[in-house]
């Protein structure tokens, strides 16, 4: 009996000191962590540079390009001596990059942040529903002072980068709002000295620019003796349909959305291909196609032909972003927006300020996110902006008398014998991919693009609207119903300009459009503009 009570008295001491072990190893690893997350608080500066006392390590993933390596890199060494912050750039290849994203989010294996991969809207509603990238909404709100002033002085910003389920889970690239230039970034151009030559006046109106490609087109303005002028140029048909459709008083809420915007009888949302507006502008590119004055290999010319036919000098009009920078030519000047048939002066031609959603993103492995929060949100601001896109002053760029900036030889006339272009990427990495940043016209604009966008900015459309943001459920739908639509149109339209579809047959087409799930996808759209318009409460 004494053993047994012995062996009972030992087994009792054996988990009494078991359990005080244990409860003291808890206390001791939360007085460990406690501690850990008092000098952490203490090493990070809310407010100014260093971000941290002492260096901070993290990991971000970004695309490679014509950039070399990142870890390498003028702008980031820069940052890196400002911030104390330490950057581990894994770089992925451009090709597959999407598919390479994905693996790394589903199978767990991902980085403290993603940069410039241009996280989709289905993948910030994916993977930040499963907790895997973090909401962001309380960190800017606490430590994004430069990000949440663009956020306020622009709802529709706010509104755009916000999921259904109410949080903001990235940094997108954003748009000066009044950057005209870029916000209209494909152009309508005219070349002066084939107007000079014909003695004719810069058009002002549809018919006048069908007179002045007519004449281009057969009286030789370039007097070479051969016939090789040629209208217009563009790569494919939609470019052409978004500088032409605002003419007949569509697309008035901007490029993002394709084929709806607001109709301005019943002020509701119009699906505006099957509009009579609609069939006239084809019914107008028909005419212009049928009689030469269209570039001829229109849906299958590459974009090099394009640039080689531009640098000899051959284009009456153009639609490009700028034929300075893209063909090497002087001679162009932008065009006004084409006043209609029935008197639409329409420039539709925007897109929204709000570019790329998914520029950068947190996840949920990232130990320091106030840091990261802090050396993202500093591209949003003047100096930030500077910095990204212009690079070190006395290395990349001087700053002028009047406050201009400009590129140095280094970038200009790189002594290494470099293009502009690579000179650069050398540098700079705003050419990489959907960077996330604040988008400056006194850092990123050409001289050219800004005069001509002062000559349509007045007729731009009075709302914009940012792409929608759609529930995973919905985006199902509208990848299939949506892409039998917007397929269906895009062959029909090629079918209409080309002629090879008589306009004959454009009620058939307008059925076919209705039958193919036009009130399905439309219902869609409306719960998507709802939403929308409930995130501005």
């Amino acid at each position: 009996m004494k053993i047994k009570a012995l062996s009972t008295f030992s087994v009792m001491l054996f988990l009494i000191f078991t359990l005080l072990s244990a409860c003291s190893s808890d206390s001791t690893g939360k007085e460990e962590e406690k501690k850990k997350d008092e000098e952490a608080k203490a090493n990070f500066n809310e407010e100014g540079f260093p971000i941290v006392n002492d260096q901070i390590k993290l990991t971000f993933v970004a695309p490679s390009s014509d950039s070399p390596d990142w870890n390498d890199i003028l702008i980031y060494n820069t940052y890196k001596e400002m911030t104390n912050v330490d950057i581990d750039w894994q770089m992925i290849s451009q090709e597959g990059l999407k598919e390479k994203t994905n693996l790394m989010l589903a199978g767990g294996d991902y980085p403290d942040a993603f940069h410039s991969v241009g996280l989709s809207t289905q993948d910030l509603i994916t993977y930040g529903g499963q907790g895997v990238l973090v909401p962001l909404n309380d960190l800017i709100d606490k430590y994004a002072p430069n990000f949440k002033k663009i956020l306020e002085e622009n709802p529709d910003i706010k509104r755009g980068i916000t999921m259904p389920d109410g949080n903001i889970y990235s940094f997108p690239r954003i748009y000066e709002p009044d950057f005209d230039a870029v916000l209209a970034n494909w152009k309508l151009w005219i070349n002066e000295d084939f107007l000079n030559a014909l003695d004719m006046e810069e058009p002002m109106t549809l018919d006048e620019f069908y007179d002045y490609l007519k004449a281009a087109v057969n009286n030789d303005p370039n007097g070479n003796g051969k016939a090789d002028e040629i209208g217009i140029s563009a790569s494919g048909d939609g470019h052409l349909i978004n500088i032409f459709k605002g003419s007949f008083g569509l697309g008035n809420r901007g490029i993002d959305h394709k084929y709806v915007d607001m109709d301005p009888e019943t002020n509701e949302l119009r699906f505006f291909p099957i509009h009579d507006g609609y069939k006239e502008m084809l019914q107008y590119l028909n005419k212009l196609y049928s009689e030469g004055l269209i570039i001829e290999d229109l849906y299958t010319v590459k974009s090099e032909e394009t640039h080689a036919r531009g640098a000899d000098g051959l284009f009456a009009a153009t639609v490009t972003t700028n034929p300075q920078t893209g063909y090497g030519r002087d001679e162009y000047i932008g065009a006004v927006t084409l006043e209609g048939p029935h008197g639409d002066k329409l420039h539709s031609n925007y897109g929204s300020s709000l570019n790329n959603v998914g520029g950068f993103a947190i996840t949920d492995k990232n130990q320091y996110p106030e840091e990261t929060i802090r050396w993202i949100d500093y591209f949003y601001s003047d100096e930030g902006s500077r910095l990204f896109f212009m690079g070190v002053e006395g290395e990349t760029y001087v700053e002028n008398e009047d406050g201009t900036v400009e590129y140095t030889d280094l970038i200009e006339n790189n002594p290494d014998g470099l293009t502009r272009t690579e000179a650069i990427s050398k540098y700079l990495t705003w050419r990489a991919g959907p960077y996330p940043a604040f988008v400056k016209r006194d850092y990123f604009g050409v001289k050219t693009s800004n005069e001509a966008a002062e000559k349509f900015k007045e007729n731009r459309p009075k709302e914009i609207w940012p792409p929608f943001n759609f529930t995973n459920e919905e985006s199902e739908i509208m990848s299939s119903v949506g892409t039998d639509i917007e397929d269906y149109i895009t062959e029909s339209q090629a079918k209409f300009i080309t002629g090879k579809t008589s306009f004959d047959e454009w009620d058939k087409y307008v059925e076919t459009v209705k039958k193919v799930g036009l009130d399905q996808y439309m219902e869609i759209y409306q719960d998507g503009y709802t939403r929308y318009l409930e995130q501005a409460k």
